[in-house]
């Protein structure tokens, strides 16, 4: 019989390396926490997911969570279009969380009290949520209340199709500053200020896309310096003209006219809706 060669040898004589039952268990737990892990943080933030009456009001008084609160406000939402006349029980909720400290809780609860125009309770929340310290609150209390035919609301809805303009809230370096033309979600970082040991996050109040920026990365600036211009986004803008729709008058034809023009960066839905909302207010004031 021919010898093999050593090599050859040593690769029939080489033992094949197995998994042991421990090791399998480990890699299969890991690929499972791999899939797992994403669907748990979906289950947990996706606000769709249907929630029993008792999640609902545990959910309402979380106060460790306010995304729990939100949730179940969106759910509120929903049933309420459905003319789902059971949720009255949690009308007191409602109005309670109008001045929730959170400012994605009070927004959320002023979009949702327009759902039904027929509660006083509701209006009146409303009416004390146009003084809110923050601008999306006071423009969604504002369009909610249109519902209500009731045009208090109307320079904060104008407010809304304007551009917000970020500045510095102290002196300092900036060590981090967003891109022109970039979007950014309402809360979202504009730029970091560094001053007194401490940095400072700069944040936008609207969502949009940034227009410009009046200073550069690390130059220093002080307080009260513009920073950035936020244009506001396309759902924002296309709201607020919907809501002038209805209670608009001729002084707000000048935030609405740019809007009408035909550029590349406004939609074609959106400079419809502001031609319809300019007829509607030439014809209501002629």
């Amino acid at each position: 019989m021919t010898a093999l060669p050593s090599s050859e040898q040593a690769q029939v004589s080489k033992p094949r390396h197995h998994m042991s039952t421990r090791q399998r268990l480990l890699f299969f737990l890991v690929a499972w926490l791999i899939v797992l892990m994403p669907f748990l943080f979906w289950w947990n933030t996706w606000f769709g997911r249907r929630l029993s009456d008792q999640q609902l009001d545990a959910y309402l008084h979380d106060d460790k969570k306010p995304r729990h609160i939100q949730h179940a406000l969106v759910q509120v939402a929903e049933r309420m279009s459905r003319g789902d006349h059971s949720l009255a029980r949690w009308y007191p909720d409602l109005v309670r969380l109008s001045s929730y400290p959170v400012e994605e809780v009070r927004s959320t609860d002023a979009w949702l009290m327009g759902q039904d125009n027929s509660n006083p309770a509701f209006h009146d929340a409303l009416l004390k949520m146009l003084n809110d310290s923050s601008l999306t609150v006071r423009g969604n209390a504002a369009l909610s209340l249109v519902r209500f035919n009731d045009p208090a609301g109307r320079p904060q809805i104008v407010s809304l199709l304007e551009p917000a303009h970020i500045t510095a809230p102290t002196s300092g370096k900036l060590v981090d500053l967003a891109k022109t033309g970039g979007a950014v979600h309402a809360g979202g970082l504009v730029a970091k200020l560094e001053s007194n040991g401490a940095v400072v996050e700069v944040r936008s109040p609207i969502a949009g896309r940034i227009r410009s920026l009046a200073a550069a990365s690390g130059a220093t600036i002080a307080q009260g310096s513009a920073i950035a211009t936020i244009d506001p986004d396309t759902e924002q803008v296309w709201e607020a003209l919907r809501g002038l729709y209805l209670v608009g008058t001729k002084e707000d034809l000048p935030a609405i006219l740019p809007y009408e023009r035909n550029l590349p960066d406004i939609p074609d839905r959106v400079r419809q809706q502001a031609v319809l909302t300019d007829r509607a207010i030439q014809q209501r004031e002629q």
